[in-house]
This record gives structure tokens, sequence and C-alpha cells, in this order.
């Protein structure tokens, strides 16, 4: 069963579409990976699905067509969108950014949505007093994550979570994302440059060239590919 369905999106900024008739799909507490160089819509993607730019075609979401909502309403239904920049609150706590995942909790579910996000998050439980402009680079993608995790949702999309960061923090990150899919069940759309740890996480992969589709399929289906295994993956 598919949580997220697209099929033939187009969508794009003033005149022009960035997007062109896109088909994908992310299946129940899956992971769905997209690939593809800059500038070839893999951003532009993430955003329509949210209703953040203008769009054409069917997106439907747990059963629900949802691409004529707007963003606040997709969101509300359980998407969860970390944009590529992280977008934390510099000048907030860890702890306040956190608390704006969960803003709509009572008291009882907030200090339970705390202690589930520690758990996945150790070090931002040491950092939770620590103003969140002050965290490391990989600190502060960790964050923009849990914050995400905070409000509970079905689907997480995920906009360049390795970008900027040292290998050793990005395996940790992808370490934890793999524990969050399996523990929670939820679904991630995970828009990617870093093939081949995106590759070990995702059951489907999705690749993007100038806003079309131009291979879809299991990951083994990129790794058996030689000649897209050399572009994509580098070996």
């Amino acid at each position: 069963m598919s949580l997220l369905a697209v099929d033939g999106l187009s969508a794009g900024y003033g005149r022009g579409n960035v997007l062109h008739g896109v088909a994908l799909e992310v299946g129940a507490g899956g992971v769905s990976v997209v690939l593809g160089a800059n500038g070839a819509g893999k951003t532009t993607l993430l955003r329509a699905i949210c209703g953040m730019v203008a769009r054409e075609g069917h997106v439907a979401f747990d059963g629900r067509r949802v691409d004529r909502l707007a963003t606040a309403e997709i969101a509300r239904l359980g998407v969860a969108h970390v944009p590529e920049g992280r977008g934390t609150f510099t000048n907030l706590t860890t702890e306040e950014n956190l608390r704006l995942g969960a803003y709509r909790r009572d008291r009882s579910e907030l200090e339970a949505s705390f202690a589930r996000v520690y758990r996945y998050f150790p070090r931002l439980a040491e950092r939770r007093r620590q103003q969140a402009g002050t965290l490391s680079g990989g600190e502060q993608q960790m964050l923009a994550i849990a914050r995400a995790v905070m409000s509970r949702p079905s689907l997480i999309l995920l906009d360049e979570p390795s970008f900027g960061l040292a290998p050793l923090v990005v395996e940790e990150l992808y370490r934890i994302m793999k524990d969050i899919n399996a523990g929670e069940r939820v679904g991630i759309l995970l828009v990617e440059q870093n093939a081949a740890i995106a590759l070990d996480l995702a059951d489907r992969v999705y690749l993007f060239e100038v806003g079309r589709v131009v291979l879809s399929g299991p990951p083994s289906k990129l790794r058996s590919d030689e000649s897209l295994r050399r572009a994509y993956l580098g070996y």
C-alpha cells in the first residue's frame, strides 16, 4: 500500500515548470530516495508535495488527495518537511525548537515525545538548554529531523540531510534515520546527492534529470547497471 502516491506532477515557479509529469510513491513505512544532479528538480518536488509551489497533477497521502490543500493542512495530516539548510531557530534553545514541533500536544504527550526523541538523539538531550545557533552543523541537522519527529508524522520529507557534514556525522545521522523509520514506522521521501549511503536506507530509488524521472526501481537496479553505478555511485 502506498503512503504517498504522486502521478503526473508538474510544478514550477512563475511561468516555467521545473517538474514535468513526475510519478513516484512511498510505501507505508518505506523509504524512497530521489537522486539527481543540482537543478534536476529534487527540492521542487518536496515543495510541490507540500503545496509550497504552483502545481498540477495528482498527489495522494494515506489514500486522500492533497494536491488542492494548503501547506498547513497537509502538515496537520501528518507530513513533516525538513528543508535543505535545516531551518532551525538559532536564537531558541534546542528544547524550545523541539517544542515548536509538538505545539498541539498536551503536557503528558509532550513529555512522552521529548523522551522518545531524546532516545533517538541523546546528543540533543545533552544540549537541550543550549542555543541552537551554537550547535555544530551535524547537531543542527539532527535538531531539524528531531523537530519533525516531535510532530508524530506518518511521512517525513528530507532534503539533502548530509549536505556539508563530515562523513562520520553522516553515518551517525543515517543510522538514526534508519532507527526512526523502523521504530516509528514512518515513511521517508529522501532527496540526496550522497547516493551510496542513501541507497543503503532505501527500498525504492528514483533518478531525476531535468525535472523528469528517468529510472525507478529497487536500489539493486541502480547498483547492477554499470553506467548508472559509475555516474551516481562513483565506482
